[in-house]
């Protein structure tokens, strides 16, 4: 107990610790902060305020936009000031809160990602049930199922992991406090236990990825049926980009979360981080939305509407 206490602080990788780059390090990261922050507003403010959008589909949308929202809130914003300030510093409670609220985000994610595969196959192959099987109540009862077992999982995780003494050092190999680079420095057996929550984690990712795969190739079926080459082309055009986010959030999480805690590479650490922590929430307003003709119409009345009321 002397050992974790005495830990008041973390350092974080920093990206460079020459000074130029650092700058360059804020502005990149701050671009990127603004497009997912002003991508993911834009999709939250056009279904909340249109009545046509109050659907299955954009109601799991707003929720995924929220979730991006808060996943690249909680890590980004805190590196950014740390190159700006030239630091690496983060504070006990701040890096306890910062994993804490980001498995919320991740785990939540993943599971509302599974919750809009499932939605588009019942929509494409199941049409004439739809109504019947994704209902408003079911739709709440779905959302708020990811949002309170992500929040239970993230506790448990978050406890299970800062329990542990740290006496190796105060140094974690990424830009945001991560379970992975926490548990190289701790210095006891006990943290076995937290592999197992690691273990049970990947092992639920696994199963979500099989289902969003198994689903799309249920709904490739059913497209592969339609005679239009034209609803064929916009399914796929659809499908597959959804599949490629998805893939590359698991698919780097995963190996981040099973790389051995002994050997790492710190530049491949803070790549990894920077491919499931931020191209995904930065990514997810094109592809999910952007390139739908009911999100543009949306935002083009919301603009439209924003001129009018202001002349």
């Amino acid at each position: 107990m002397s050992n974790r206490t005495a830990v008041t602080e973390f350092l974080l990788l920093g990206f460079s610790d020459v000074r130029e780059l650092q700058i360059l390090h804020f502005v990149v990261f701050l671009v990127l902060y603004l497009a997912a922050l002003m991508g993911n507003l834009l999709i939250v403010m056009a279904v909340a305020l249109d009545q046509h959008l109050h659907t299955p589909m954009y109601f799991f949308l707003m929720n995924l936009a929220i979730i991006d929202l808060g996943s690249i809130s909680v890590t980004l914003p805190k590196s950014m000031v740390n190159s700006l300030m030239n630091t690496r510093l983060i504070s006990y409670p701040g890096c306890v809160a910062q994993l804490f609220l980001f498995v919320v985000f991740i785990v939540t994610e993943i599971a509302l990602l599974t919750i809009m595969a499932y939605d588009r196959y019942v929509a494409i192959c199941q049409p004439l049930h739809y109504e019947r099987v994704m209902n408003r109540t079911a739709c709440i009862q779905m959302a708020a199922g990811a949002w309170i077992s992500s929040i239970v999982y993230s506790a448990l995780h978050t406890g299970n992991t800062f329990r542990l003494p740290f006496c190796q050092s105060n140094v974690i190999n990424q830009f945001f406090c991560e379970i992975p680079q926490l548990l190289k420095l701790t210095c006891s057996d006990s943290y076995l236990s937290e592999v197992g929550f690691i273990a049970f984690g990947v092992f639920i990712g696994i199963n979500c990825f099989v289902f969003i795969i198994v689903s799309y190739v249920q709904i490739f079926k059913a497209v592969l049926r339609i005679p239009s080459e034209q609803g064929q082309h916009k399914a796929f055009s659809t499908c597959l980009p959804h599949l490629s986010v998805v893939s590359l959030l698991l698919f780097t999480g995963f190996f981040e979360y099973l790389n051995p805690t002994s050997t790492s590479s710190s530049n491949l650490d803070l790549l990894v981080g920077v491919l499931y922590a931020v191209v995904p929430p930065m990514m997810n307003p094109i592809i999910y939305s952007m390139r739908n003709k009911e999100i543009k119409a949306a935002l083009k009345k919301l603009i439209v509407w924003r001129l009018f009321t202001k002349n």
